[in-house]
């Protein structure tokens, strides 16, 4: 997928210059670290508000409603004005919710923070992918990997911010300074993106009224691909850890090294994935990783070694790194903001599903055999991935703006 010959050097100040990409790289650092420190917290505001699992599971169920909501009003909203302003909202969203996190005193109010947050992170989610197909457009080269690496490195830090003021703070000290240690860091960076973050082009009306027309056929089987993504990239994130303390028979300590691979690698894939992008297309990537996935599940739910186990995690890592960024990249410029929301609302309520069916799988089996739940989807990606259209950026881009 080699840049076309007449592509030539782009300004600056145009809308694919690596200035506005590490903007919206910005973008997905925010929104990750912001999602880290609520993830990293729950277990701190558990046992600061005395809460049982039921009320965690409130929590993230008030998050996720909301989330989805936001997910499908910021796709529409993208299209009509831009996606800039709605990615700076959802950053504003995302960061009141976990300080209110942070500040709640009884449950209710906990709630109130969580949807808040669940409202920004579902209208960011949607807007910094939207903003990040536009500069792809604009660039004729790929990045989606490498923004979904900022949101991993963001992740990172996110859990990073929860660990140390955990280790320099006791009790409910430490969770409420993470919450706004979190939240502190992310206006900094919504300050410099203020002024650095780039607008997306408005997408005209398709149909000879003006009104906008359905939305392609093509982002239903992306959405389709979404629901077996986000459960094969849900169970390496949720699980990993406890199939390897199961059937390696370590501690816990050790078996956090089956995270420690999916993560790593993810991050590294996402990283190199626009060249490997760039020579195969977007297609064939999906078809790749999802290969390596399947690999890397079928080594887990078949061998019992900690080395043989701990390489499934890694391929399992590789592969799923792969599949997100080009799903979500296709779902955008093929769709614009509102097929994007629709693929985007397919993986994330896969991705809360899916924990759920590997437990009850799980429950009635072995934690070891639930992993043939990832590979039965690794192989559904692999099948869909056969229907995707052959593509680059920049035909990408031809098709969203004919």
């Amino acid at each position: 997928m080699k840049r076309s010959p007449d592509a030539g050097p782009r300004p600056a100040h145009l809308l694919g210059s690596t200035r506005n990409v590490l903007a919206v790289a910005g973008l997905f650092v925010t929104n990750g670290l912001a999602v880290g420190v609520f993830g990293g917290s729950l277990p701190g505001l558990r046992e600061h508000l005395s809460l049982d699992a039921g009320d965690i599971v409130g929590v993230l169920v008030a998050a996720a409603i909301f989330s989805l909501v936001s997910m499908n009003v910021s796709g529409s909203l993208a299209d009509r004005i831009g996606a800039r302003g709605p990615s700076l909202v959802g950053g504003v969203g995302v960061t009141a919710g976990i300080a209110l996190m942070g500040a709640a005193p009884n449950y209710l109010v906990l709630l109130v923070g969580a949807a808040l947050f669940g409202l920004g992170n579902g209208g960011m989610d949607v807007s910094m992918n939207a903003l990040g197909v536009s500069v792809e457009q604009a660039r004729g080269r790929p990045v989606m990997s490498r923004l979904h690496a900022s949101f991993s490195i963001g992740n990172l830090a996110g859990a990073l911010v929860v660990v140390v003021l955990g280790r320099l703070l006791t009790g409910d000290e430490s969770t409420r300074w993470s919450l706004w240690g979190g939240s502190l860091l992310a206006v900094a960076l919504l300050g410099w993106l203020v002024r650095a973050a780039p607008e997306s082009p408005v997408r005209p009306g398709t149909g000879a009224d003006g009104k906008r027309g359905p939305v392609p056929r093509i982002a239903w089987l992306l959405g389709a691909m979404a629901v077996c993504f986000g459960l094969t990239e849900g169970t390496g994130i949720d699980w990993s850890s406890l199939h390897v303390t199961d059937v390696a028979h370590v501690s816990a300590s050790s078996g956090a090294w089956g995270l420690a691979c999916v993560s790593g690698f993810m991050v590294v894939i996402r990283l190199l994935g626009d060249a490997v992008v760039e020579r195969l297309g977007r297609a064939t990537v999906v078809r790749l990783g999802s290969s390596c996935a399947l690999l890397g599940y079928l080594l887990t739910a078949l061998t019992s070694g900690l080395a043989i186990i701990l390489v499934g995690w890694c391929l399992v890592g590789l592969g799923v790194g792969l599949i997100a960024p080009q799903i979500y990249g296709m779902a955008g410029h093929l769709g614009g903001g509102r097929g994007l929301a629709l693929v985007v609302s397919f993986g994330y309520a896969a991705f809360l599903v899916g924990p759920a069916l590997i437990g009850f799988v799980a429950a009635h089996s072995d934690l070891q055999r639930a992993m043939l739940v990832p590979v039965v989807t690794a192989v559904g990606l692999i099948v869909m991935s056969a229907r995707l259209p052959a593509d680059s950026p920049r035909q990408d881009a031809a098709a969203a703006h004919p």
